[in-house]
């Protein structure tokens, strides 16, 4: 390992309490001008085990370069979570295309991509408005002070009854969804997530250990089971007659339960905060100066919903002129490769009729997000309801952030909801 950075020299990025602050984006300018590919310590923080360390790519060349060349990053070897997971628990991960590698990543990607087709997304498109217009207007009339947390009132259930309507999910059991989604990606704050289970040794359990997804895995055949006998034109029917083995069944309900809600549950409130702090980008999109479209895509790029995800070096090989070790973990941060001035003009600023727009925020390569289609529909629409109805988005209190490295979440939003549009 090429390893002479110094510790006082490399701004850290791995502690996930730092992002509780905010995105890091001085750190991350440091390292993407003096040490774009860094190593990173891996400390014991909030009880989860110290680790090995890894490599920290912040320039967008190299996290497209590393998200496209699957031969040499791989996400087979070691997952997609910057901490190692238990060596017992890496064969069932590796049941997810999350942590595949082509070909075996590209089969599975076609099953799923024939049930979660533009088309059937599309079909949702009247059911996403209403919703987006109901939730706003049941926060605004329920405010007692002309304020609401926009988390607890929108964001939350527009992402998760979205998606449940997309999966065919019965509208008693999309409670489940949010526990389970919370439990998995809250796992590093204190306060979003349930207390942790403890192993004999007093070490938090990892929640997405097989140990701890019984309770999903168990619904998700259920839910297949019913679909097989009361087919519907939902997702989990078309999963469920696509002669998925019962494992791979159980990780794509995984997958499309939690990374399907999270990421606009994510991304909505971030980009309601981005444009509550730019009144005059806010003015331009109401007033259709900017296509809701390409607004979208800028407020990803400011906002994107995951923060970092992790390669495995397949081979020894060289990136940014540091030699990487077969083994090392390499992991890319998508909020700083959104940030790179070699690739956008005036990085900080919000300019919604930015183009091109080539942020990484749904990743790149074949890994690229599956379900950007429909997380792209419930953004342009719940923005669009926003600027026909609501007050210009202004901080009515202090937001609160996900204590995480991985997601780059909101889990407190108070917006002033009472007074004329735009």
């Amino acid at each position: 390992m090429d390893q002479v950075d110094h510790a006082d020299d490399v701004p850290d990025v791995f502690d996930p309490r730092v992002y509780a602050e905010g995105v890091p984006h001085e750190r991350y300018r440091l390292l993407r001008e003096r040490h774009p590919v860094a190593w990173q310590a891996e400390p014991e923080i909030l009880g989860w085990p110290v680790g090995p360390g890894f490599w920290a790519v912040t320039r967008h060349s190299d996290v497209v370069r590393v998200l496209r060349d699957h031969r040499t990053y791989s996400s087979w070897l070691g997952a997609t979570q910057i901490r190692d997971p238990d060596p017992a628990d890496l064969p069932f991960l590796r049941r997810t295309m999350l942590n595949q590698d082509p070909p075996d990543h590209g089969g599975l990607r076609r099953l799923v991509s024939r049930a979660f087709t533009p088309a059937r997304v599309d079909a949702f498109a009247g059911r996403v408005r209403d919703r987006a217009r109901s939730l706003l207007a049941a926060a605004r009339d329920g405010a007692e002070d002309g304020s609401a947390d926009l988390v607890r009132t929108v964001t939350d259930e527009y992402a998760l009854l979205n998606l449940t309507d997309l999966l065919g999910v019965p509208a008693s059991d999309r409670a489940l969804l949010l526990e389970w989604t919370v439990r998995i990606i809250g796992y590093q704050d204190p306060e979003d997530a349930p207390a942790p289970l403890l192993d004999p040794d007093g070490k938090p359990l990892n929640p997405r250990s097989p140990a701890l997804l019984g309770e999903m895995f168990a619904y998700a055949r259920e839910l297949a089971a019913h679909k097989r006998a009361h087919p519907g034109d939902d997702v989990m029917t078309a999963l469920a007659l696509a002669g998925l083995d019962p494992a791979e069944l159980e990780m794509f309900f995984f997958l499309l339960t939690v990374a399907g809600n999270d990421t606009v549950r994510s991304a909505a409130p971030g980009g309601l905060l981005a444009l509550a702090g730019d009144p005059d980008a806010y003015r331009t999109l109401a007033d259709g100066r900017a296509p809701q479209d390409r607004a979208v895509e800028e407020l990803l790029r400011v906002h994107p919903p995951v923060l970092s995800f992790r390669r495995t070096a397949a081979v020894d090989t060289t990136l940014a002129g540091r030699s990487i070790r077969a083994g090392d973990k390499v992991v890319v941060f998508h909020a700083s490769a959104n940030h790179d001035g070699h690739v956008f003009t005036d990085p900080g600023r919000l300019d919604l009729n930015r183009t091109p727009n080539p942020h990484v925020s749904f990743g790149d390569g074949p890994h690229v997000c599956l379900g950007a289609h429909f997380a792209r529909l419930q953004l342009r629409t719940l923005y669009e309801e926003w600027c026909a109805a609501m007050p210009p988005p202004e901080l009515a209190g202090a937001p609160r952030r996900l204590v995480s490295n991985f997601i780059n979440g909101i889990t407190r939003l108070p917006l002033r909801v009472s007074g004329p549009p735009r």
